[in-house]
Order: structure tokens, then sequence, then C-alpha cells
């Protein structure tokens, strides 16, 4: 389970946050006290950090600053102060990457994921990747959805892989063959076209149906459809 702490003074953006977060598992906690936030920091020991940069007290830049003499721990920032000065500033304070706001959740989740994924990359529980209730397994190489589980191929993997880190967003074909291959140009672009279609079917045998929407002349999009 990861845990995520929340540095923002909006209690409906934090709470928002945290209701969505906890939703996919996991374990979340908002500041409280802004003048304290590196006692909560210590306490919570997160696996990442979500920042605000106008905040009572001390700004995120100090915060992330404090943090980053005692911990290597990702922080993200997430902020309406979108200027590139601002946005350089953040990533030369320690920053590892930033969101403006205002934001689409399942944006933040996929970004999250992937740095998580990045940075924890030999833990087994960060290999554990969730959209809505079907989860994915990276180590055991299966997908799991209401108690039935696929095992996939290496393809199949890579495929779902990157799909779900970009969770919400549509992936092109381009980016999907450019994750799947190295040198793409070599690939016949029906290759991809037939393991994407042998996918689908298998991932029918456990009630996904449609899980991989096709969005016509863009690329491709998880979908979750309840029947």
């Amino acid at each position: 389970m990861y845990k995520l702490l929340i540095v923002e003074d909006d209690f409906i953006i934090a709470k928002g946050l945290q209701k969505h977060f906890e939703k996919y598992h996991y374990d979340v906690q908002y500041i409280e006290d802004f003048e304290h936030v590196l006692d909560d920091f210590l306490e919570f020991q997160p696996d990442l950090v979500l920042l605000d940069i106008h905040l009572p007290f001390f700004d995120g830049y100090y915060w992330c600053q404090e943090i980053r003499k005692i911990s290597q721990v990702p922080i993200v920032f997430i902020s309406s102060a979108n200027e590139n000065m601002n946005i350089v500033l953040a990533m030369n304070m320690g920053g590892d990457d930033f969101i403006n706001k205002p934001f689409d959740l399942q944006v933040v989740q996929a970004k999250l994921q992937a740095i998580l994924r990045r940075t924890y990359s030999f833990s087994k529980d960060f290999h554990l990747l969730t959209y809505q209730d079907v989860h994915l397994d990276i180590l055991a190489g299966k997908i799991t959805y209401q108690q039935k589980e696929l095992i996939l191929t290496k393809n199949e993997l890579k495929i779902l892989e990157y799909l779900f880190e970009h969770a919400e967003v549509i992936v092109s074909r381009i980016d999907l063959m450019n994750h799947l291959w190295d040198d793409h140009q070599f690939i016949d672009d029906n290759t991809l076209s037939v393991n994407m279609n042998r996918l689908r079917k298998k991932l029918e045998d456990i009630g996904l149906h449609d899980f991989i929407h096709t969005k016509k002349g863009l690329g491709y999009l998880l979908c979750l459809k309840t029947i």
C-alpha cells in the first residue's frame, strides 16, 4: 500500500485527493498543522508527497528543501502558480514533477503511479497498478478482476502496463509501439493490431469487455464497462 502525504491548504482539494486515492487503496494523510509539516512527515513516513506552493507560514519551496535534507522521497508540486519560473524553481528545490491546477484526478494518479514505480522498482508492492477495480501485477505478470485472473504474455503485460500508467489518457499507437519495441520502424503496424486483438479476447474471458477502447484516429484508452 502506497503512503501519500498531501500538503495542501485548500481543504476541499485535500479531501478530494484523499477520497480519490483511498478508493484505490492508498494510505493517505493530509496536513492540518502547516507550521509543523516536517513533524508530520517524519511521523507518517510517506512514499510520496503532494506539495502546494502557496501555504500558511512557510511556502512549498521551503518544505521541499527541509524534506530534502533528510529524505529522497518523491515530491510532486501541485499549484495554480504554473508560470515557467515557478516550475523551474520547484524542480531546482528538489521536486520530481509539477502538476498544474485545476487537474484531472486520473491524470494525477497516472503520474504518481509512474513515479512510484520508477522510485521503488525493487519493492514488490510498487509493482501493483490499479485502474478502478482492475489490478495489474507486474511481477506476477497477471491481471485480476472480480476474483478472476489472467496470466499475460510479455507483450500483453507491456501493453497493459503502459495503458495503466496513462489511465484516462489516450495513448497513441506510435507511443505504444515505442514502448513495446525499441525500433518500431521495422515492425509492421499490423503487429500491434494482432497483439491488441489477442489481448482483448483474453480479457473478455475474465469479464473485461472492451476494456481497451479504441479512439478512432487517436489511439487507445482504458474503459471499464459493467455488464
